[in-house]
């Protein structure tokens, strides 16, 4: 069961009367103030797709641990308009390999990114795809992650066009 505006809703629930659903975990844990820079980077780039996947039978949806109204909070403070749903209280994140539990982190890897590696935090990005046949058995058939997720960003794929690049050597 997920946390959205509008009460509890199921996995199935989140498709949204669409045969298919693209899920991104946000990095925004439940004691956070506010949601990771990188995954709030790629999030500026969602709002203006959601209504051309709707049209193609998709529904997009955002999942993070933290709460709902820290969640709704910082939706309106970044001015998105995509559906956000909590998966605070349940095992979602941790499922789809991209919260660890602190057993998990005190072995020094994690199972991330179809291999074990290290990682200095219990959260991490990703992006998971589903279908939901008519008989309403659901599917899960695709999972990015990491670099995986670059594609999703529209100004990398400007900055990969010009001379400089992204630049990243810059970054501090």
């Amino acid at each position: 069961m997920f946390d959205t505006p509008k009460g509890k809703e199921t996995l199935a629930d989140l498709f949204a009367g669409r045969s298919q659903l693209i899920v991104y975990h946000f990095m925004f844990g439940p004691d956070w103030e506010e949601g990771c820079k990188s995954c709030s980077f790629l999030s500026d780039h969602s709002d203006g797709s959601t209504v051309h996947l709707a049209h193609r039978d998709v529904t997009f949806v955002v999942v993070s641990r933290a709460p709902l109204p820290k969640l709704e909070a910082f939706k309106k403070r970044m001015g998105w308009r995509f559906q956000w749903v909590s998966s605070y209280g349940n095992d979602f994140n941790f499922d789809y390999h991209v919260s660890f539990t602190k057993d998990e982190m005190a072995k020094g890897k994690v199972y991330y990114n179809y291999g074990m590696n290290e990682f200095s935090t219990d959260k991490a990005p990703g992006l998971s795809v589903f279908y939901k046949n008519e008989a309403g058995d659901i599917f899960h058939t695709y999972s990015a992650y990491a670099r995986g997720l670059d594609l999703l960003v529209g100004t990398y794929n400007y900055l990969d066009l010009v001379p400089k690049g992204r630049d990243e050597a810059e970054l501090p």
